[in-house]
């Protein structure tokens, strides 16, 4: 069997098992490229929404990408904690977790909503961009990572 590699180092064989120190960590290779890639929008689109749209624009911005980016770090932590202790919570913790979000984001936005702030325009338009940008980071990710594979006998 040809092992994949997670990161430098870390290999299937090497990584932590569930309930061993750093197995949580080991699950986390993938945040490294849509963190860089929320970072780089940041980058360009708080600056551009604050000379098009003013500081209330740009705060708007700024806090859609930071709800997105926290967003994903939430359920990614959630998940690799719930694999990390036992892979079959995976799915009980991320239901869970997702759940949770969607009502207190919901509540959080219409509590925002409800105050007339300027920049809600500006935050739903960075969410979307920020979410467009996370998920084609992730793909990406994905996508270049070495997938396990098994050699099999030639006798069969």
């Amino acid at each position: 069997m040809s092992a994949p590699t997670d990161g430098p180092g870390v290999t299937p064989a090497t990584a932590p098992r569930a309930g061993e120190p750093g197995a949580i960590r080991a699950r986390l290779p993938y945040l490294r490229l849509p963190l860089l890639a929320c970072a780089a929008l940041a980058v360009v689109a708080v600056p551009t929404a604050a000379l098009l749209r003013g500081p209330t624009g740009a705060a708007g911005v700024a806090a859609g990408i930071a709800l997105v980016i926290v967003s994903y770090l939430i359920s990614g932590l959630s998940v690799a904690w719930a694999d990390a202790v036992h892979p079959r919570l995976i799915m009980s913790v991320g239901l869970v977790t997702y759940a949770t979000k969607i009502v207190i984001l919901g509540v959080a936005m219409a509590a925002v909503a409800a105050t007339g702030w300027p920049g809600l325009p500006d935050m739903g338009a960075a969410i979307i961009a920020a979410v467009v940008v996370w998920t084609g980071a992730h793909l990406t990710w994905a996508l270049r990572s070495p997938l396990p594979s098994v050699d099999r006998p030639s006798d069969h």
